[in-house]
């Protein structure tokens, strides 16, 4: 029997409370565990100045933690399940999903609420998913590209470099700082990007004691949401940059699926909705992102690869 595990995180402030979160709940359940944290830095963290959405490559915060599993320097890693590619490397599995936090986007301003903030106002963001959201909302604002962890992006709001910024509502929420939340910003008209607001457990393949200590903390009406948002997301060519969101939300017996593909160009915006028996998420997935692609998404995700590959 294991009588230590060491989990792999990033280093930000954000990521390791996340880890901690983890480890917690696994000591909970076995006190006589003796657990540890190892920092690995990714090349998401390296480049903190880059705009995410020109970086080469997928998994950019993931990629060299999930070299230390295989290695087995690390035992399992916590990731932010958004970072997540939709395609595993050989050797490795997601094996639980914590339960979620509140998924929405939330805005963070020095002048009010989004209806409020003057024609101009300029709002940071690192995504072009939130950035499309936001031009189509409120055309006259300027959606200005931001990098950097949480408290940089708020300090940049609150020197006066920027009018607001629009970060995850978990992230504020984990960091303790749900007070600093001017709105919460409506589903309505801002989809949040796959897996936001969980956490998810990757291991490698075989090893069954840390399956094992860890499959209680998988929650399943969160593993039920986002493994059916991650289907979308395969299905719809998962890596590319086009503008992507869904969100799950499980209803009793039944799964709910939204959907979003936004058009880089103009910031024309299609979106659906489908429902299903919560035991079939996966089928699901695919069957809204069909019917996105019958809509013109196909159109909009190759225009997103073409300007990728220029």
């Amino acid at each position: 029997m294991r009588t230590k595990i060491v989990v792999g995180s990033r280093g930000s402030r954000l990521a390791l409370i996340q880890a901690e979160s983890v480890a917690a709940q696994i000591a909970q359940l076995y006190p006589e565990l003796e657990i540890s944290i190892s920092q690995i830095v990714t090349r998401g963290d390296r480049r903190r100045h880059a705009r995410l959405d020109r970086m080469e490559g997928v998994g950019v915060f993931v990629k060299e933690l999930e070299e230390a599993l295989l290695e087995g320097r690390v035992d399992l890693a916590v990731h932010s399940l958004k970072d997540v590619p939709t395609q595993i490397p050989e050797g490795l599995c997601l094996r639980a999903v914590t339960e979620r936090l509140d998924p929405r986007d939330v805005l963070v301003s020095r002048k009010g609420k989004l209806d409020e903030l003057a024609a101009g106002a300029k709002i940071g963001t690192g995504s072009l998913r939130r950035a499309v959201q936001l031009k189509s909302y409120r055309p006259d604002l300027e959606a200005l590209s931001i990098r950097g962890n949480v408290d940089t992006r708020l300090r940049k709001v609150a020197e006066g470099e920027f009018d607001g910024v629009i970060l995850a509502a978990a992230a504020l929420k984990r960091l303790g700082g749900e007070d600093k939340i001017t709105e919460y910003l409506p589903r309505a008209h801002f989809l949040p990007a796959v897996g936001q607001g969980a956490l998810v457990i990757e291991t490698r393949l075989g090893d069954e004691e840390v399956a094992a200590l860890v499959s209680p903390l998988n929650h399943l009406p969160t593993a039920q949401s986002v493994t059916a948002e991650r289907a979308f997301l395969r299905a719809l060519g998962g890596g590319c940059r086009a503008p992507i969101a869904a969100l799950g939300m499980v209803n009793g017996a039944i799964l709910g699926l939204e959907g979003m593909v936004a058009r880089v160009s103009d910031g024309r915006i299609l979106r659906a909705v489908e429902e299903s028996d919560s035991l079939s998420p996966e089928e699901l997935g695919m069957r809204l992102a069909q019917r996105l692609l019958k809509m013109g998404a196909a159109e909009f995700i190759t225009e997103a690869r073409d300007i990728e590959n220029r």
